[in-house]
């Protein structure tokens, strides 16, 4: 991609923000300074709704990290109100695929050898498309040293590397701008949140990183028959380009096929908290993107082979790019909140804030305490 593009990238992001700041302005502030308040609290809902839809179509025209931004913001649903979250909640499923032609010149530079030499199969309509990259279905060849052939492959976009850049660019740039706001400055600190989102999507880009990820994971739990998660074909991976066996099945938010599939849905929702606290509690390695296009449920055949409903069933996890890692110093903070509150112990959940670095040196721990107590008491 030319400068000029990456240019024009930049200018529109930056241009969109200064728009909406500029509104917020006008309606929040001005507005209300001369007599027009109760105008300005009456449409609020709807104008936060017209924004929604304003970035909604500015993401899916450019991709790349303005989708990752709305998935954000739409899961920030204890910050931002719903006229936003609820517009942003499908954007992930409006992604344009990239042209197979553009996807084929790519994965063929990073493999070094021509799709059919690499596989016996590529599939060229995407699986899946995503902001960073897309995933096609696959066939290793029978000469590959694999007990299983079906794959898919994760291939990234073209440009991403650049595309990423400019965008990151362009957010901590507004990012520089919020911070002037002091409401937002006494309550976020934007620099350190786009620091961490743009490690996360830096992370995301690498499917090294991903590969390792995925093997930390797979390790995890290989001995759990109840989870199962995608290996990796290392030989057919690369930077770029991530080959890893399908396991794709029923998504965990599709109730209706899973009930069909004979699966007990309460039980699933049992075993999905319980792997997420062994991630948390005993691995310190835990799936961090876990949304309803990255969660399966497996129906397996009957012990008997029969052809009757499915009962046996797997949790299936998929797309290992964000992963969050827990140092043992806070997961030993966390396990005493939990058991605080489980055993409403106000005094050890204010020792727990404080291992967890919650409170300030200062903080008075005793007003807390009892505080928390009178909480207790109330439920």
């Amino acid at each position: 991609m030319d400068a000029r593009r990456l240019r024009g990238r930049y200018l529109r992001i930056v241009n969109f923000f200064v728009g909406v700041i500029t509104r917020f302005i006008w309606w929040e502030f001005i507005l209300a300074r001369i007599g027009f308040r109760s105008l300005a609290r009456s449409t609020r809902a709807e104008r936060y709704q017209r924004e929604a839809v304003r970035f909604r179509a500015l993401a899916v025209r450019m991709g790349g990290v303005m989708i990752k931004v709305g998935q954000f913001l739409s899961s920030r649903l204890d910050v931002l109100p719903p006229e936003i979250t609820d517009e942003l909640s499908g954007l992930q499923d409006e992604v344009p695929a990239e042209s197979f032609a553009d996807i084929r010149t790519l994965a063929e530079r990073e493999l070094g050898a021509s799709l059919a030499d690499s596989y016996e199969w590529f599939d060229e309509s995407p699986l899946a498309a995503a902001s960073l990259g897309q995933v096609h279905r696959a066939r290793l060849k029978v000469e590959d040293d694999s007990d299983f052939r079906d794959v898919v492959v994760k291939v990234q976009r073209p440009h991403i590397d650049s595309i990423v850049d400019v965008d990151l660019s362009a957010l901590r740039r507004v990012g520089k701008w919020l911070m002037r706001y002091r409401p937002i400055r006494e309550h976020a600190d934007v620099p350190a949140l786009l620091r961490e989102f743009s490690a996360t999507v830096m992370e995301e880009i690498d499917y090294v990183q991903e590969a390792e990820n995925a093997r930390v994971f797979y390790n995890n739990f290989k001995s759990d028959r109840k989870v199962h998660v995608p290996r990796v074909v290392s030989n057919r991976s690369t930077r770029r380009v991530l080959t890893l066996e399908d396991v794709y099945a029923i998504k965990i938010t599709d109730y209706d096929a899973i009930t069909a599939a004979g699966v007990d849905r309460s039980k699933v929702a049992l075993k999905l908290l319980d792997v997420y606290l062994q991630q948390i509690f005993e691995d310190g390695f835990f799936h961090a993107d876990p949304h309803p296009g990255n969660l399966f449920v497996t129906p397996l055949p009957s012990k008997s082979g029969g052809t009757t409903r499915a009962t046996r069933w797997q949790l299936t996890f998929v797309d290992f790019g964000m992963v969050g890692r827990l140092p043992d110093s806070l997961r030993a903070g966390l396990r005493e909140a939990v058991i605080a509150l489980g055993t409403r112990d106000a005094a050890r959940l204010i020792k727990s804030y404080q291992t967890l670095g919650f409170l300030l040196p200062g903080a008075d721990t005793n007003a807390l305490e009892q505080a928390s107590a009178a909480v207790f008491d109330r439920t």
